[in-house]
């Protein structure tokens, strides 16, 4: 296939496909578009970041095509947070034209506001597996209508313990549905869910390895917090001749609209613009043209939201965070150093965030350079929530890399110290004596 329109996807996809800058569709995309819309089960096992979110997400749309009823027809499972709101952002973008719905469900937060969602009315629901069941055990999911089911990132489900969550999930949907497996790997947990899941599927192997431009030059800072990385951020925009044109790379959409509010206070709207899937589609045009055609200096994106992103003589990529989706490391800094031109790539990396980067330099068979704070960056002292959140994400690695880990950190590490006022004490430096509750005996 030598571009999308092969595929003979609704007007409405391909405009939304061309706009966001896609042409050439990847290996898998190639191999996988077809049999989805041919109604086929699939097992792909494919690396994040060959392009297999759009591989479902495009015949998904075109088979959904419109909003229709209140239930939900679509289910796509995703081991972790991060990763479905990268799905739900895909969706959102290919669905510019498309009256389809979408809700996201997660943990770590409220039901509420999810729960409102559903009660609107859905097409497509992207879920991590243990929220999903939350809700649908609490009556506020009704999967009758269903008829495709995802299941993303498959080995990582079984890493993360899921089995067991999504045999369960398995038991409650309709028999007659269409089912899509993707893996980066095909360990035996992946093949039995697999042998569980799938009837005589298409199976595609992607093996597409990513390697860094030659022309990029990358450095990594080790920076403790997010207020040392807005410093960090402020001390490279001063020299406006050597960072002429940057894009700045945020992992989520709330850290994007916060870098960028940040510098439009510093350097003024005419400067900086942001893209993700929130914004309109004609204000990410307008700002990526604006961008190309070197009228706005700093561009803040997500990683979706600057998929296909093709501009030339772009100074620096700065990863303002470590990609989660490692090989969407490569993507980003891809940004640079085009048609034959040199260009750098910077990465901020918090200690939570070291996890990423070992894996991105295995991925990449490199070690990126890591290079000093400047003198004039002034290190800020990490906030209290802030070194909580980086801690609990250190446990959770170890516990992924290695189940048996108990954990290091717990809450009271960092809970309030006991009273040790004079009421609390008895005697200076004495320790209480103890009680024992008995009656003591009269003499």
């Amino acid at each position: 296939m030598a571009s999308f329109e092969d595929f003979k996807l609704n007007k409405q996809i391909q405009n939304a496909i061309a706009e966001a800058g896609y042409t050439v569709p990847t290996e898998i995309q190639q191999k996988a578009i077809t049999p989805i819309l041919a109604g086929q089960d699939i097992m792909g096992i494919a690396q994040t970041g060959t392009g297999k979110t759009a591989a479902f997400v495009l015949p998904m749309l075109m088979k959904l095509s419109y909003a229709q009823g209140h239930d939900p027809r679509a289910l796509i499972l995703s081991p972790t947070r991060e990763l479905a709101m990268q799905i739900e952002e895909h969706i959102r973008l290919f669905s510019t034209y498309l009256d389809l719905r979408t809700v996201l469900l997660y943990g770590g937060l409220g039901p509420k506001t999810q729960k409102e969602q559903l009660a609107k009315g859905c097409d497509i629901i992207v879920a991590t597996p243990g929220r999903f069941l939350d809700l649908y055990l609490e009556g506020e999911i009704n999967v009758k209508s269903l008829k495709f089911l995802v299941l993303d990132e498959a080995d990582k489900m079984m890493d993360m313990g899921f089995i067991g969550k999504i045999h369960r999930i398995l038991e409650i949907v309709p028999r007659k549905r269409q089912n899509l497996l993707f893996s980066a790997t095909m360990s035996e947990l992946v093949r039995k869910i697999a042998g569980d899941f799938l009837a005589f599927p298409t199976v595609i192997e992607v093996t597409e390895q990513a390697t860094p431009a030659q022309t990029v030059t990358q450095t990594l800072y080790h920076v403790p917090n997010l207020r040392t990385k807005i410093n960090l951020l402020q001390h490279f925009f001063k020299d406006d001749e050597s960072f002429s044109r940057v894009i700045v790379f945020c992992k989520t959409k709330s850290v994007a609209d916060n870098v960028y509010s940040f510098l439009e206070r510093k350097y003024g709207a005419d400067d900086v613009r942001v893209i993700h899937a929130n914004k309109g589609q004609n204000t990410r045009i307008n700002s990526i043209n604006a961008f190309k055609e070197g009228n706005v200096r700093i561009l803040v994106a997500t990683d979706v939201a600057a998929r296909g992103l093709d501009v030339t003589q772009v100074s620096h990529v700065i990863n303002f965070d470590v990609p989660i989706v490692i090989e969407d490391y490569v993507h980003r800094i891809g940004r640079t150093g085009r048609a034959f031109q040199t260009g750098d790539a910077i990465t901020f990396c918090n200690p939570a965030e070291e996890y990423f980067v070992k894996k991105i330099e295995k991925l990449i068979r490199q070690s990126i350079p890591v290079v000093e704070l400047p003198a004039d960056v002034f290190i800020e002292k990490t906030p209290f929530d802030e070194k909580q959140a980086i801690a609990r994400e250190i446990d959770n690695q170890k516990k992924k890399d290695n189940p048996d880990f108990k954990g290091a950190f717990h809450d009271k590490k960092y809970a309030p110290k006991p009273n040790t006022s004079k009421k609390a004490t008895r005697g200076k430096g004495k320790p209480a004596k103890k009680t024992t509750g008995k009656p003591s005996k009269k003499r």
